[in-house]
Order: structure tokens, then sequence, then C-alpha cells
């Protein structure tokens, strides 16, 4: 007979979707800064779990370059839900993704909160954005009246079934408008029921300390290469209060740039002999998928005698 401990997690996390979110509110609220590298596979949530970091992120940025898409609100509820949900159970970690707009007017932020939390996500940030959104980092955006949003966040709250699964307010006005206006609106929505602020593309360290002193509830940090933010430290972003950080297309980046290399090597000295010592060596990715215990557990499952059993 299989053991117990050999199947637990092994065809999904072994942690419940409810004990998730109030990790990840535990987390918010231990004054520890939550480390959250974004995941564009649930091979890589599981890795991010495995070497020890605090959560996951799903970037909507990185779902559209992952279906060959630029990040202009193109992507669908099903899209995001589905890949967020396989990411969100292949780790043990809290999983927090990116909504954008919530796909739609007040009523369809209400049903991405609900579906969102039927895949299993332990929260997501809904932006102040118009539609169609931009990236946060690019020029040429704009935000939606303060009410809009005000209504697009009490919408999302009130279809929250899981009073844990958290709900946080991005706000894009620092680039559109200015810090003060971007303090503002996050002080209302932290009035309408927002439980995190996502600050997005803040100039400096300043701004971010600026922000804490402002606002009264945990602030995310995105520390997005070649965006309009410096990229702090760990250390800088908890010094100045904050309560998490995210690193949102860190590792496709890291991915795509090994991929872009590798092909083009391969092209120009007609093998990947060359390339070998950078891979990752198969060992360890059977060890990261638990090869050997899915296939103990199909052996333990169907290495049996039927007794009296006739030919």
């Amino acid at each position: 007979m299989f053991s117990d401990t050999t199947v637990s997690g092994l065809f999904s996390s072994s942690v419940s979707a409810s004990a998730k979110r109030q990790a990840l509110r535990a987390g918010l609220a231990s004054g520890t800064l939550q480390r959250w590298p974004g995941a564009f596979s649930p091979l890589v949530a599981k890795l991010v779990a495995e070497v020890g970091f605090d959560g996951v992120y799903v970037s909507g940025a990185v779902l559209s370059a992952d279906l060959g898409l630029p990040d202009i609100g193109l992507t669908t509820l099903t899209e995001v839900a589905g890949r967020g949900g396989s990411i969100a159970r292949a780790a043990d970690l809290p999983t927090l993704i990116d909504a954008d707009t919530g796909f739609g007017e007040p009523m369809s932020a209400a049903r991405t909160v609900a579906t969102l939390e039927d895949a299993g996500l332990a929260g997501c940030h809904l932006e102040d954005q118009v539609n169609p959104k931009r990236c946060g980092h690019l020029d040429g955006k704009d935000v939606v009246p303060v009410g809009d949003m005000l209504k697009r966040l009490k919408a999302a709250v009130s279809a929250r079934r899981d009073d844990d699964f958290v709900i946080c307010a991005r706000t894009d006005a620092r680039a559109v408008e200015s810090l003060d206006s971007a303090i503002d609106r996050a002080k209302a929505y932290a009035d309408a029921g927002a439980d995190l602020i996502f600050t997005e593309a803040l100039r400096d360290l300043s701004e971010f300390e600026q922000f804490r002193k402002a606002v009264d509830v945990p602030l995310l940090a995105n520390m997005t290469e070649f965006g309009k933010s410096e990229l702090f430290t760990t250390q800088q972003l908890g010094d100045a209060g904050y309560n998490a950080v995210i690193y949102p297309v860190t590792t496709l980046r890291i991915a795509m740039g090994a991929v872009e290399r590798g092909l083009r090597e391969i092209v120009s000295e007609g093998t990947q002999a060359g390339l070998v010592d950078q891979m990752q060596h198969r060992s360890r990715l059977y060890e990261l998928l638990r090869y050997a215990d899915y296939n103990d557990f199909d052996s333990d499952l169907f290495n049996f005698t039927l007794e009296g059993a006739t030919k």
C-alpha cells in the first residue's frame, strides 16, 4: 500500500489555499520584508519555494509575454486564472497574481476575485489604469478617476468569500499625476478595503519612504529591471518600512536571455555541446520534480498480486 507521506503534495501543494492565504497575511504583518519572485511556470514556482523565498508572484506582463503578446490588456480572465492556478498549486507558498484592471467594469472585478479564489490564489492586485492598460513602467498610460477605482475595489472586496484573500490596490498615479496624488489615492483605496498598496514606478528611495510615512497599510514595492525605479536591496526596502517586494519579470528575463544565447550558439557552432555545463542537469530536474516519489507511488500502488486469481 502506498504511504500518505509519499502522496502528500505529489500532484499539487500539500498546503490548502486557505492556509496559504493566512500565511500571506501573517507575512505582511510580520515586520519582515516578504520576497516574491515572479514565476512564469509551475516549475519555476517549485524552485522559488525550494530556494527559500516567502511567496510567489504571477506577473500579467510575463503571462502576456509567454503567450507572445505585449502587456496591453490582451489577456483574458480565463487565461490568467488558468495559468495562475497551475502556478499556485505547484508550491506550498502563497501566490499573489496580477489581475490588471479587473478585466472590465466593477462587476467584472467582482467576478475576477471569485474566479481567482476558486483557482487557489492567495491574493490579487487591481490597478487604477484605464483600459486598455499599459505596463506600469512605460509612458503613455493614464489613470481612471478616483471614484471609478473605488467602485472597482469595493466590488472586488464585496465578492471576496475568504476574508484572508488579499486584495491589493495598485496605483500608477505617480508617473501620470504626482507623488502626492498617488499617496492620496492610496489612502482612499485603503479606506475602500484594500489590504495592500502597490506603489508603482516610484523614482528614488525617498519617495518610497514618503509613501511609508503617509500610508498606514502594508506596502508592496516593485523591483523590475529596466524600469523607472532604482533597484534597491531587501535591506533598503525593509529599512524603508515596506512589507513586500516583487521581482516580476526577473526569472523570465534570465531564462529568455539564456535561451537566446543558446540558440544562437547552436546556429553558429552546429551543436549544443558547449552549452551543456550551463544547463540544469537532468538529475537536478528530476529532483525538483520529485521523480523518485512518483516512481515510488506508482510501484506501491500497482506492485501487488491477487490471491486466488486464475489465469
